[in-house]
């Protein structure tokens, strides 16, 4: 998995900084994929920059219907729709984004010409691919929001090659269930376990995606031990009443959380536009005084997992 940050800004896009909106790339070898996080105004103009278009996505989920979040989706969808691309598309999303969606699409005489599903969520398990899972989480904001955690399934081990063929199984049809852990039999009549001759299951990676949030209980279950965080500092240390009071964290927050949930690394973002990038430069710092691996995301950043 990468991320590519397509806006980072708080609230207003900002002449370095659009808002907010996240691509997941998931880089499988046999079914790779593209998911949005959030859509921010202009969303669909900040994709021409990068490698991915509307018509790779496959899923999008938002976090809550602030604008900053939402309003590049009608746009997107209608541009989706006119390049003639095919494939389905899910949007998730809290209660009112399908109606969001219907009212802009009538009101503007637009439509989508390929398959749209709207999946209005609440907190749980909100989807399973086989390849992996999708957990929203309800956090603390003026409006309904969620946070995202992603998790792949574990990979099977490799399967020992030289130690079965020591065994007398060559390679061929067998081993297709051997990997799968199976007991086969041979044909001189011994049977063979597959689990014996696999490595260990390689853990899936693991990533912790959150809308605009206060300092919450969920937020803790919703990052522990994930690979990346990636959560707001909309205001530094020093504002954090304010912040606070607006449903947002500062960066001491956010840092806090990262330590506390013990996450591989955290990426800081939807940024106020009142910094610069000197400002900016304090807030990575103010989070990298409580937790190190932390890094600041700027449009169009790429981070791997």
């Amino acid at each position: 998995m990468e991320f590519i940050f397509l806006g980072t800004s708080a609230g207003v896009p900002t002449r370095s900084r659009n808002v907010t909106a996240i691509l997941l790339h998931l880089q499988h070898p046999t079914q790779p994929g593209v998911w949005l996080f959030d859509c921010g105004e202009g969303t669909q103009h900040q994709m021409l920059n990068t490698a991915f278009h509307p018509g790779k996505l496959e899923r999008i989920f938002i976090s809550h219907l602030h604008g900053d979040h939402l309003f590049g989706l009608p746009g997107l969808l209608c541009s989706r729709s006119m390049a003639g691309n095919p494939h389905p598309l899910t949007v998730y999303g809290p209660q009112g984004v399908r109606e969001f969606i219907a009212t802009t699409l009538r009101l503007s005489g637009s439509w989508t010409d390929f398959p749209l599903q709207i999946e209005e969520i609440s907190a749980g398990d909100i989807l399973d691919d086989g390849l992996r899972k999708v957990t929203a989480f309800r956090l603390e904001h003026p409006l309904e929001c969620y946070g995202y955690r992603v998790v792949e399934h574990d990979k099977p081990g490799a399967l020992n090659a030289r130690a079965l063929k020591a065994a007398g199984v060559t390679p061929g049809p067998l081993f297709q269930a051997l990997k799968a852990g199976k007991t086969v039999t041979l044909a001189d009549g011994r049977q063979i376990n597959g689990a014996d001759y696999l490595a260990p299951a390689v853990a899936g990676k693991s990533v912790a995606i959150f809308g605009d949030t206060a300092p919450c209980e969920a937020a803790l279950a919703l990052a522990q031990g994930v690979d990346v965080m990636v959560h707001e500092t909309t205001l530094d240390a020093s504002m954090e009443e304010k912040a606070n009071a607006r449903g947002h964290s500062s960066t001491r927050q956010t840092a806090t959380l990262a330590r506390e949930a013990a996450v591989g690394r955290l990426i800081i973002t939807h940024i106020s536009s009142r910094y610069d990038d000197k400002g900016c430069q304090r807030l990575l710092a103010e989070c990298r005084a409580i937790f190190p691996a932390t890094e600041l995301a700027y449009d169009f950043s790429v981070f791997p997992v």
